[in-house]
Parts: structure tokens; C-alpha cells; sequence
């Protein structure tokens, strides 16, 4: 990665569709479910992928490391690590088996069992420039004009306008949603900007883990509950208890990382009311679904999605 800049993300604020008046200014794209990757390629036949925290993640996923030949300019590319579905869909949970390899064997043999692919949305260095403060317009067409389409990466169009029909179309495919770009919009590294807005087909949230509730009978020393909390400057705000939504591989999984996190103080700014319920060290983030909010901020019918093991919880404050 010598003599290429280091890059935070640009990252989308959630949100509503761009109102019909103005939609022609806007660009959608497909909302993926994979790992956020600034994609580092310095001109010489290598490739360093990073994480939204800033991680080389590069040795998890070999069968990317073809990209560095292919595109012999330097440049920094934006984009998202997915695996994909038997419907060619981007599925977290296939994903997550591929996440935090560091095992050169482990690593290729789980790329032939469950291959990485690599989506390309935004280019914001090439050949010596900085592309940050051109339009999102501008940098796509320049992205766009690499030609970047293979077995293991893709460059996506993205649809100016029509914004509802694309967020149907992500519906009827089984798509988590969309995104919507501003033309007009510059990148804006680390920043959750409203120039990009996400767009999902249920309401999700980005939640820390800060105690469990131990479940009965056939769940005896499994987790029956999670309690989770959202971050903010003061602290660690309780925001609900999550009771389903789990397999019983992740109920397991997650068995494990909470014993290990285990502490005797509640980390919460209010300790919540929860009969028998355990600490852990705030430090697990993961995605839940609910329906709404109460007016106090509590999550109404939470559901469990996914750990987040790409996210710290300084990621989501």
C-alpha cells in the first residue's frame, strides 16, 4: 500500500426515499450484506483490502488478491465483500464463515467452499489524485471506465431516478433494500452523511450487548435473552431485551463469547429491571429487527439478526 493514502469509509445515514420532485438528482444502488472494504491497490500486482475499522482483512480472502494484476494503476476503491446465495443474493450469514481468517490454508479452503465476491460502488483515488471532491456522478463514471468485472468482483450499475421501482425491484428479489447517492454529493471519508441514505425493507439497528438473561430447560446455560444497548457520548443507553432470532449454533456461539465477556457490574448508564440477568463487557455488537420505538427509545418485537463481528462498538456511536 506504499504511496496510497489512507481512506476512512463514507458512510449512509438510514432513511426514507428521496421524495419523487427530486428523485433525477439521486442514484440507487443495491443495499448489500456483506463486509465494508476500502480496496488499496497500489499499481505493482497487489491488493490490500481493509475493514471499516481499518483492519487488513486481506488474508481472509485470497481469491481477491487477483484484482491486483488486473488493474495495474494505483488506486483506492470503495466497496463491499459479499457471499452469495444460491439466487445470487448477498447472505451475511454464508459471509460470516469467511470473516476473520488468518490462516493462509484455512483461508483458501474456505474460499473454494464458500467464495468471497467482491462489489464496487465508489473509486476515490487514482493515478496519483484524489477523486474525494469530485461528484459522486463523476467518480462513478471514472469507476465505471475500469472495467472491473470478474468471477470474484463487479462493478454494479446504479439507477439514476426511479427509486421507488428500485426498491420494489429489491423487494420482489429477496434484496435487503437500497441506497440512494446524491449526484452531486463529494465523499465524505468517515462521515455518516444524509448525501447517501439507506433505505431497508425492515427497520434494523446497530446494537451493543451488554447482558443476557440465562434461558430454562432444554436452554439451561444458553442465553434466553440478550440485553442490548445503543452507545452515545455519556455512555450506554438500555434499549431492550432480544429473546428470539437465533439458531442453535449462534445461540452456542454466542453462549461461548459471552462467558468469556463476563463481568460483575451492569454496563448501563440505568441498570434495566431484568430478573437474573448477567453483565458481560460491552464490546459485542450485533443487528437486531424491530418493528418501532416506544417514546422512551425501547425497541418494540426485537428480533435477533446477526453478530457483527467486523464492528466495534466505537463503529456505531
Amino acid at each position: 500500500m506504499v504511496g496510497l493514502p489512507r481512506i476512512a469509509p463514507m458512510l449512509a445515514t438510514p432513511g426514507g426515499l428521496p421524495s419523487a420532485s427530486v428523485e433525477d438528482r439521486w442514484a440507487f444502488e443495491v443495499k448489500q450484506d456483506g463486509q465494508r472494504a476500502m480496496v488499496y491497490l497500489p499499481g505493482d500486482g497487489t491488493v490490500t483490502l481493509r475493514s471499516r475499522s481499518g483492519a487488513d482483512v486481506s488474508a481472509a480472502y485470497p481469491e481477491l488478491a487477483g484484482l491486483g494484476s488486473v488493474l495495474g494503476r494505483p488506486a483506492v476503491l470503495d466497496g463491499e465483500i459479499v457471499a452469495l446465495d444460491d439466487e445470487g443474493r448477498s447472505d451475511f450469514e454464508r459471509l460470516q464463515s469467511r470473516m476473520g481468517l488468518t490462516s493462509a490454508a484455512k483461508a483458501a479452503r474456505m474460499a473454494r467452499l464458500v467464495p468471497a465476491h467482491l462489489v464496487l460502488f465508489d473509486a476515490v483515488y487514482l493515478d496519483g489524485c484524489g477523486l474525494t471532491g469530485l461528484s459522486y456522478a463523476e467518480r462513478r463514471a471514472l469507476l465505471q471506465g475500469l472495467g472491473l468485472d470478474g468471477e470474484h468482483w463487479s462493478t454494479p450499475a446504479a439507477v439514476v431516478g426511479h427509486g421507488e421501482q428500485a426498491l420494489e425491484m429489491t423487494r420482489t428479489a429477496g434484496l435487503e433494500g437500497v441506497v440512494a447517492k446524491r449526484l452531486a454529493s463529494v465523499y465524505e471519508p468517515g462521515v455518516r452523511s444524509r448525501s447517501w441514505i439507506k433505505i431497508r425493507h425492515v427497520r434494523t439497528a446497530d446494537v451493543i450487548v451488554g447482558g443476557w438473561v440465562p434461558g430454562r430447560g432444554r436452554l439451561t446455560g444458553l442465553p434466553g435473552a440478550l440485553l442490548v444497548g445503543e452507545a452515545h457520548a455519556g455512555g450506554l443507553r438500555y434499549v431492550g431485551s432480544v429473546g428470539t432470532g437465533w439458531s442453535d449454533t449462534e445461540r452456542t456461539t454466542l453462549a461461548a463469547l459471552l462467558e468469556v465477556a463476563a463481568i460483575d457490574e451492569c454496563p448501563f448508564d440505568k441498570a434495566p429491571g431484568v430478573a437474573g440477568a448477567r453483565w458481560v463487557l460491552p464490546r459485542l455488537v450485533g443487528e437486531v429487527r424491530y418493528t418501532s420505538r416506544t417514546r422512551a427509545g425501547l425497541l418494540r418485537q426485537p428480533s435477533w439478526h446477526r453478530l457483527r463481528p467486523d464492528l466495534a462498538p466505537d463503529d456505531i456511536m
